[in-house]
């Protein structure tokens, strides 16, 4: 398929085979991304790095979550940690997506990467997989997550509707007293439901994401007819949130995709806690798509994952 946007050369020609997304039948799928992610899980080089499993109790009423983990081979004592949220339009996903990206992290940041298989959407609407991160991130620091780790060198990662949850789980775990998060990293992050910014409006046949698409994924997280009420709160779309609502969240790292509905969602968010006094850094990078970072071996993305290791190495540094 063939896009009408100057994207960067070596992204058009591997946005020209992605098939579209379809979410009308989510079974479907479902089975085919876990199949697509099945094919490049085998091709993952996970020299260096222990993985495993483990349970977290999960939250007041819902089953325990699943945790994948990941440590430096051979590391000793405890060591900082990245909480890693999967994205997947709040529908699709599994630590699965990310294993890919959470291997190299954590050989490179020397560091704990953790990922939560939280429950997905529309079975489970707002708020079950927040709170399941949250419980997986409350075991986490405190020790019971498996990985030892430095409660006050923990920083939160999340991609697309895993960036949203990401920062709604900064305000959870302040508002509740809960870990001390450092630092939030948040890609191409999924904030308002409104869909109401200029590129929210202008891109509506855009590589991988559409509006259309976005607004089947918030219908699936808020419910039916609630998107765009005034009955959405800022744990559930955190553009909905006011200054005094983020002010003492951690310091953030805001990225954004030139050519992405979501592109002006994530630089209004950037302003906006920039305005609460949250030290933010906002990137912009050119000729991109939402999923762009797929594409691994385009230049682009090279620079992009180069950049997140160096942000996040400076974060959790003593």
């Amino acid at each position: 398929m063939g896009y009408d946007y100057p994207l960067d050369p070596e992204l058009a020609a591997a946005a020209a085979l992605i098939p579209p997304v379809d979410l009308s039948d989510l079974a479907a799928a479902r089975a085919a991304q876990a199949r697509e992610v099945a094919g490049r899980l085998a091709a993952v080089d996970g020299a260096g790095v222990e993985v495993g499993q483990v349970s977290a109790p999960g939250p007041r009423g819902g089953s325990d979550v699943a945790l994948r983990t990941y440590r430096p081979r051979g590391a000793a004592g405890p060591l900082p940690a990245v909480y890693s949220i999967h994205g997947g339009g709040f529908m699709l996903g599994s630590p699965d997506v990310d294993h890919a990206v959470n291997l190299p992290l954590c050989r490179e940041l020397r560091a704990v990467v953790v990922s939560p298989d939280f429950r997905l959407a529309p079975e489970h609407p707002f708020p079950a997989g927040l709170e399941d991160c949250y419980a997986g991130l409350c075991a986490l620091a405190k020790g019971d997550a498996g990985p030892d780790v430095m409660a006050d060198r923990i920083a939160v990662l999340g991609d697309s509707s895993g960036a949203g949850m990401a920062t709604a789980l900064t305000m959870l775990a302040r508002d509740r007293g809960g870990p001390a998060i450092r630092f939030q990293y948040l890609g191409s992050p999924a904030l308002d439901d409104r869909l109401d910014t200029p590129s929210a409006r202008a891109f509506t046949d855009t590589p991988v994401w559409t509006r259309d698409l976005a607004r089947r994924s918030w219908e699936a997280y808020l419910g039916a007819g609630v998107p765009g009420t005034g009955d959405v709160p800022p744990y559930a779309a955190p553009a909905r949130a006011g200054a005094a609502e983020l002010r003492g969240l951690p310091p953030a790292y805001v990225a954004v995709m030139e050519f992405d509905p979501l592109r002006d969602e994530g630089i209004d968010y950037a302003r906006a806690l920039l305005t609460a006094g949250v030290p933010t850094e906002l990137h912009l990078f050119p000729g991109t798509f939402h999923g762009s970072a797929a594409v691994e071996y385009a230049g682009v993305v090279r620079r992009m994952r180069a950049e997140t290791v160096a942000v996040l190495r400076r974060a959790l540094a003593p």
